[in-house]
């Protein structure tokens, strides 16, 4: 069977969790009309497995940020059918962005770093991405006494009935990626 959602570079076999996902998303395409036409142009470049809790685990997949836009027009829906497929694991759609160093004497590069390939800005990127149905609407940073950092983010509530079981998911995948502890929680309503 070809490999018709995997996007790699020449000689790089797909892993097994990546071939998993590319026969799912096949089956996909080929039991369901309605979203072969959404799901004939995603490609994705990784998927991977990261373990959310004791027994849990969640299947983060990369796409390429130029598909990162078709692939928001079904990600539910894929999100939906994939969940069902792999039961025992939750699904989420990241897209591969790239990080370039910080331009110093040695390598000082031709052309300025753009903003979107730094540190903070890709890992905003991830963020936004890890929780795309809904929107971030708040970040706070809290600095402990030890020195260490957390941020807790807060996402709109009218999807809290809809993401309440995946906010340990997106703690764990984000803490992965990115090194930094975060803490994903929904605003209390002010009564005024």
């Amino acid at each position: 069977m070809a490999t018709t959602h995997i996007l790699k570079r020449q000689g790089v076999a797909p892993t097994e969790t990546e071939l998993l996902v590319d026969r799912a998303l096949q089956d996909l395409e080929a039991h369901s009309p309605e979203l072969k036409k959404d799901l004939r142009p995603i490609q994705i470049t990784s998927a991977k497995e990261v373990e959310v809790s004791t027994g849990r685990k969640a299947i983060v997949i990369f796409v390429p940020v130029p598909l990162l836009k078709a692939t928001h027009k079904v990600q539910q829906r894929v999100t939906r059918e994939l969940e069902k497929k792999f039961s025992d694991r939750q699904v989420l759609f990241v897209a591969q962005r790239r990080i370039m160093k910080k331009p110093a004497r040695i390598n000082r590069a031709k052309q300025p770093r753009p903003m979107s390939r730094t540190l903070a800005a890709v890992h905003d990127k991830i963020l936004d991405d890890l929780v795309y149905p809904t929107e971030i609407i708040g970040k706070r940073t809290r600095v402990k006494v030890d020195g260490s950092k957390t941020l807790k983010v807060f996402l709109d509530s009218k999807d809290a009935t809809n993401l309440e079981y995946k906010l340990d998911t997106f703690s764990a995948v984000y803490k992965r990626l990115t090194g930094k502890d975060v803490i994903f929680e929904f605003p209390a309503e002010q009564a005024f």
